[in-house]
Parts: C-alpha cells; structure tokens; sequence
C-alpha cells in the first residue's frame, strides 16, 4: 500500500473532536502508555488474556512497570471484549512482535489486532502501530487487512500511524513521559494529530519522521544498533578470556577515553535486542540483500551461552553441583522472554553438571512452563555448591554479603561472574574466582 496520496473522504475524527484511545495490548509496552493517555483521554485499555486483565482491575501489575496506586488512581477502562471499542477514534496497537523457531518475523499479534481494530474502526479513525516490525507492515499488511475486515479505504476513510515504542523494562528514569516520542502520519494532518496526543503526555518531546516507513526503520535499527554493539564486546571478551585478561579491567581502562561506547559483555536475550535484528535482515533479504554484519552479531551473542557453559565446566569436577544466580532477560525486571540465562543452564547440564536456579523476581510458574526450570526464591538453606554463576545482576545479589556468597560454596568452590555482579567484593583465598 504504501504512503498513497489521496482525497480523504473523511478528516481525522480526532483531529474534529478529543481523542477517545484504545491501547490494544496491556503488557510492558501498552499498560505505561495507556495509564499515561488515561490522564488527560478517554482511554480503554484492552487485552485477549483475561488473567491479565483481572490483576490490572485488581491493582497488581506482574510487569512490574505500574505500581498500585497508580492502577487504582486511573480512569482507564480495562476490557478483552472488542465490542468495547466501539466509539474510539483512536486505536494504538502495541502487542508482541516475536520471531519463530527459524527467526522469521510473527506478525500473528498483530494482524490479530488489526482484525479486531477492523471490527471496530469507523470513519475518521486513526490507527497508530507502537509494535515493532520491519519497513512496510504498517502500510503494505495491516491497512490492506483493516480495509479488508472494515470495509472502509485506507488514507480515504480511515489513517494510518506509527509511533515506536522506546521501551526499557524496569527503567524508571526513561518512561514514556519523559522520552522523546517518535511519530508518522498517513497524511500531514495525522501526523499532527499524533503530536497532540503524544505530545500532551510527554511535554511536546516530539520528533516527526518523514513517513511511515521511516519510523518503522528507525524503530528497528535501535536495537540492532546495541545488539551489534554487544556482539563486539562479546567478542572481545571470547579473545581476552583465552588470553587470561579480565575483560572488564580491559574495559575499566577503555573507558577514560571521552568516546568509548560503554557496552559490557554478558547474555543477550529479551523481547527486544534478541529479535529486532532479525525483523531488519527479513527486510534486507526481501531486497536481496544478506545482512551479513546484523546476522554475524546475532551469532555471536546467540553463541555467548555456550561459550561461557565451556569455560565454566573446564574449571570444575564432573558433575559439578552449580547454583546459577538470575533466569530473567535482564536484571530487577521479571521478564522471562528469550531468556539466555536458560540457553547457559541448559548447556552445563548437557556437560553433566546438577543446575539449582535461583531468581527472585521470576514467576515460578512461568518459568516451569516456559523453560522447564524449577527456580527457586531465596537462598535460604543452600550450601556447598561447587560453582555460583552469576546471570542476571539482580539488586538483591549484588547487594550480598561476603560472609552470604562465601556461605553457598563448598571448599576450593568457583565465583564464575559472568556480569562482574561481585567484582569488587574481596573473597578469601580458597575461593576461585572466575569472570569475563
């Protein structure tokens, strides 16, 4: 479909009346947007996943990205039913955009969403995409779908948006109202009922991008942007560990230089870094073109897991009884998604190793079902383990004590910090210690 120019039977409902918003998909995404939109709109906030839902209405947020009271103080309307959505003039669509079992894009959520905004939408409407996807879904999948189940013509009857998420679970400092805001019109006059909407919520930090498609470039090459960055630094950390250098005393060093890039070595998981480069090269290759730099720090960080599970099991005794510190993707955020914290666990058990796995933030339930990892809470009666590996740098770990770190290990036991977590704790002599 792609930016055509046309007579617009209809203006924007939005720009002729105030905004009332639909958030289609509450997760880390959606739910701090649409609490942000429910200060100053009419906004309903839906989702397919009615427990979900219940624990929203109930004040209790799983993500860990809204708190109670904010939950309990907002006028929002929380709903799966799409007959709900009628009346809306505004429809943000900020579910999943994961990948498949061969690293092709899955864009199932969202032509999901865009069939139930189909049903819905009404003349004037204006449908913006937070999700992230590759160059053209916007305009080239998701308007022919919603001309398809509306009946209604795209940039004639009703407009497309996109607006990219900016995300960063557990970052307080850089939510949605205090980021710069990214956003694309249809037309011109979408574009700057875009700005208005946004803009009310973040103080007017917008930038507009020239056109649909564009945002949806820059959205993606974000995250390819830090993956690529990471996989060099993993790199360089495979290197210097068979050279017998720390790589983060090499990086401590670096560091002083005024324009050094402060990336860290370590697993590369999550929604986000782990995927986003896989929905840059699709594109590439539908233009002929292999992304040989994107998909060669995909390997390499794809790789890290085993890499570390190799250099750990040749410092310990067969079947090494380990205590793996973290499962989530990143650190004080129960994220479980494309965790590589479970690709390591894996690989030491395939080496013969007993893995006991702590997290205390992940959902145990979740993590069973996810992974088939039994993870444990607290630290609370563990002792003599052979090794610690410590995943995810969670507070309450690198909160802890030496007296606490030591008491897990048994004699001549292995510290392997694999994020440096304990780097500047001092252990006694008959502890190894073992970091990249």
């Amino acid at each position: 479909m792609r930016s055509r120019t046309l007579a617009p039977r209809h203006q924007p409902e939005a720009a002729l009346q105030p905004p009332k918003i639909a958030v289609l998909g509450l997760g880390y995404v959606g739910l701090p947007l649409a609490l942000a939109l429910a200060k100053h709109f009419d906004v309903i906030g839906f989702d397919i996943s009615e427990t979900r839902l219940r624990a929203l209405r109930a004040g209790k947020d799983d993500t860990g990205e809204a708190e109670s009271a904010a939950l309990a103080s907002s006028t929002m309307i929380y709903s799966g039913d799409p007959a709900a959505l009628a009346g809306c003039n505004v429809f943000i669509v900020t579910v999943p955009t994961p990948i498949d079992a061969e690293n092709r894009p899955d864009l199932a959520a969202v032509t999901s969403a865009s069939h139930t905004v189909g049903q819905a939408l009404q003349p004037g409407g204006i449908v913006v995409f937070e999700s992230t996807v590759y160059p053209g879904v916007t305009e080239d999948i998701c308007g022919p779908l919603i001309e398809e189940i509306s009946r209604l013509k795209c940039g004639e009857d009703f407009y497309l948006g996109y607006s990219p998420e900016r995300m960063n679970p557990g970052d307080k400092a850089h939510g949605v109202e205090c980021i710069t805001k990214v956003v694309a019109g249809q037309t011109p006059d979408v574009a700057a009922v875009l700005r208005r909407i946004y803009g009310i919520v973040n103080g007017d930090d917008i930038f507009v991008a020239k056109d649909i498609r564009t945002a949806e470039a820059a959205k993606v090459i974000e995250n390819a942007q830090r993956d690529i960055n990471i996989a060099f630094i993993n790199e360089v950390a495979m290197i210097f560990s068979k050279m017998g250098l720390s790589t983060h005393d090499v990086l401590a060093a670096a560091r002083t230089k005024w324009n050094f890039l402060p990336f860290t070595p370590g697993l590369v998981g999550g929604h986000c870094i782990g995927v986003d480069p896989f929905y840059l090269s699709h594109a590439a290759e539908q233009h002929d073109h292999h992304a040989e730099v994107i998909l060669a720090g995909r390997r390499i960080n794809d790789s890290m897991a085993g890499f570390l599970a190799d250099r750990i099991h040749a410092q310990l005794q067969p079947a090494s009884r380990i205590l793996v510190m973290g499962l989530t993707f990143k650190e004080n955020v129960p994220d479980l998604r494309n965790s590589k914290a479970a690709d390591l666990i894996f690989a030491l058990q395939r080496h013969g190793h007993q893995v006991t796995v702590i997290d205390p933030i992940a959902d145990k339930v979740e993590a069973r079902a996810t992974y088939g990892v039994d993870s444990i809470m607290s630290t609370d009666g563990l002792v003599g383990f052979d090794c610690i590996v410590g995943t995810v740098p969670h507070d309450a770990f690198r909160q802890m004590s030496r007296t606490a770190l030591v008491g897990l290990l048994a004699p001549n036991g292995l510290v392997a910090d694999i994020k440096g977590i304990w780097r500047d704790l001092e252990l006694p002599e008959s502890i190894r210690r073992w970091n990249l």
